[in-house]
């Protein structure tokens, strides 16, 4: 199997690592006719591919504990190159990473909760459950009409005490009335460009796609902050922000941010530190 090269195995480069995992992912997913590995030895492969992914969340982040060190990650490579004839317990608590997926409002928060030990059951962790969603689903500027507004919102940062940490993170934008009902067709942004110590960066414009005369009293712009769990196989609200009708002005605004699940409703509302962490925004409005 030359297209599995150990060597990266022990790569100090995340970027590398995740790109090895994707790889090993779609390789451990390949359907038997067209696969030179069993079903034993393609499990292998996607277990060694949620730790490279593990290895990859420790290098990009700036704590000091690293959750999975560069010691565990050399106990990979005999598996991967004698990955034909291995045949022993994997030396790691791991599951194989399935398809990402994305859950439906509601069923993230039930497996959120589920015992950590219960991995690798079928049922809610069939990789097929849910279709996958890339994110990056932005939507172009409406055509202007005489009189009325548009909004561009630029989703400048977001400030969070683990931003190193996040994998694959973006930000889901929708309007809401009071009731949680959309009003304008939900937007995901395309993954962060850019990760530092407390901060992930986006530099991303959303354009609202309703003017804002014609949004109803009441209404609020919603920013839920995803990001992908290896450990839990799904991609996870890790917090949301939002902005009501009064704060639509031109200029950079400061929103905070809350504990999930999102609250469409802003009835219970719970802020998620007590630190200065905000959602950096800069609002332009377009008017004929």
């Amino acid at each position: 199997a030359p297209l599995l090269h150990p060597s990266c195995c022990g790569s100090a480069d995340g970027g590398a690592g995740l790109r090895l995992a994707r790889h090993l992912q779609k390789e451990a997913q390949a359907q038997h006719n067209n696969s030179e590995f069993t079903e034993e030895q393609k499990k292998t492969i996607g277990k060694i591919a949620t730790c490279l992914e593990l290895r990859s969340a420790a290098l990009q982040s700036t704590q000091s504990q690293e959750e999975f060190k560069l010691e565990d990650l050399k106990k990979l490579e005999p598996i991967l190159k004698n990955i034909l004839t291995y045949n022993k317990e994997f030396p790691f608590d791991v599951q194989p990473v399935p398809l990402r997926r994305i859950l439906a409002p509601g069923e993230e928060e039930n497996l959120e909760f589920e015992d950590e030990e219960e991995e690798g059951g079928a049922g809610a962790g069939s990789p097929d459950s849910f279709p996958a969603r890339v994110p990056g689903t932005l939507l172009p500027r409406l055509p202007s009409e005489p009189g009325m507004t548009l909004l561009t919102i630029r989703i400048e940062k977001i400030g969070l005490k683990d931003a190193g940490q996040c994998i694959d993170p973006y930000i889901t934008v929708s309007v809401k009335d009071l009731n949680g009902i959309d009003l304008t067709p939900v937007q995901d942004t395309p993954v962060a460009s850019r990760k530092e110590d407390t901060y992930v960066h986006f530099n991303v414009d959303i354009e609202l796609q309703k003017h804002v005369e014609k949004l109803t009293k009441g209404a609020a712009i919603f920013f839920e902050f995803k990001h992908y769990k290896p450990k839990k196989r799904f991609t996870s609200t890790k917090c949301f922000a939002f902005m009501e009708m009064d704060e639509i002005k031109a200029g950079p605004i400061v929103i905070e941010l809350y504990k999930k699940p999102t609250d469409f409703k802003r009835k219970k509302l719970q802020l998620l530190t007590k630190k200065p962490l905000y959602l950096h925004l800069h609002q332009t409005l377009h008017k004929e």
